[in-house]
């Protein structure tokens, strides 16, 4: 076991040190930086004033050299600074880190807390109208884009109450603070309750045709030991998978629910900052966001072992 999770650690650094290389060269390889987006801005372009910007930028360097400070930096907790606000890196995404994960950890939290149960309540009545009815919603939360979802939604709020849900980055209140985010994390999360559940209720359709269901009935155990305990437990691996990918995916996969309840967070900026090209912006947030996405991955792997006793990571 100690030397899969040294042999996961490696592979996870590998794993970041060429998603750092990619997103470095992919940056420079696009037509145009910022310094080309300031001065066709301005309607003029002067070869000296250009000069000069980018090498204040560090622009004009090689792009090794550039890789280089930047790794550097990164290592020892120096973000660099951003092209347009000209703010440390670090002071403007901190913030936004907060609001995205808790409208992620929220969206993920309704789509596990309604997916599981309704997928195992659509298995267990296989072919029932029940069954198809919660299959036809499934579906249709498969079928809805989030960001189409939330404009009914905002909609919705306008026609009923007269106005729309207003963000607000600093809540006084749990409640207040729930009552922010449960709008636009049930958009998002309606999606991921859709394909939480469709697992579910393969997985769960799989488990109770086995030797052993059949064999826990005629022992005399209860439908709900046998769905809950028997079949649920070993059902559960493969929700689990999905519940981590949609986890990785949530923390960069908001962009658009963000920009729709016009949301301060990490996806949003982004985006802006994708179209200023500032750089360092970019960087670190790709970064962390890969950072989340192999993390997620490594828990995903040490809860199988957790839950289920027959996997074991040999040495």
């Amino acid at each position: 076991m100690f030397a899969y999770i040294v042999r996961r650690l490696f592979l996870m650094l590998v794993t970041l040190f060429g998603i750092s290389v990619i997103i470095f060269v992919l940056l420079r390889v696009v037509p145009g930086n910022i310094v080309d987006i300031l001065f066709d801005a301005a309607g003029f372009v002067d070869p000296a004033d250009k000069a000069n910007l980018e090498r204040e930028l560090g622009l004009s360097q090689p792009i090794v050299i550039q890789y280089l400070n930047w790794i550097g930096g990164l290592l020892h907790g120096d973000l660099g600074y951003s092209y347009v606000s000209e703010k440390p890196a670090l002071q403007e995404i901190l913030p936004r880190i907060p609001i995205t994960a808790r409208l992620a950890g929220l969206a993920l939290l309704f789509s596990a807390s309604i997916g599981i149960p309704l997928g195992v309540i659509s298995a267990v009545h296989q072919g029932s109208k029940l069954d198809y009815a919660l299959r036809v919603v499934s579906l249709s939360g498969l079928s809805l884009p989030s960001f189409w979802l939330g404009l009914l939604i905002l909609m919705a709020s306008v026609s009923l109450f007269g106005t729309m849900p207003i963000f607000n980055p600093n809540p006084r209140t749990w409640f207040e603070a729930f009552s922010i985010y449960a709008v636009p994390a049930a958009a998002v999360g309606f999606r991921s309750a859709a394909l939480t559940m469709r697992i579910t209720r393969s997985s769960m359709l799989e488990i109770l045709r086995q030797d052993y269901i059949r064999t826990a009935r005629a022992k005399g155990a209860s439908e709900a030991s046998v769905n809950y305990h028997h079949a649920l437990k070993n059902a559960v691996l493969p929700v689990i998978t999905v519940i981590g990918i949609e986890a990785a995916f949530l923390i960069g996969g908001l962009i658009v629910t963000e920009t729709v309840f016009n949301i301060p967070g990490i996806a949003r900026f982004l985006v802006e900052a994708l179209r200023w090209r500032d750089y360092p912006i970019v960087q670190n947030l790709v970064m962390f966001i890969a950072v989340v996405v192999v993390v997620v991955n490594f828990i995903v792997d040490m809860l199988y072992a957790a839950i289920d006793p027959r996997i074991r990571f040999g040495d």
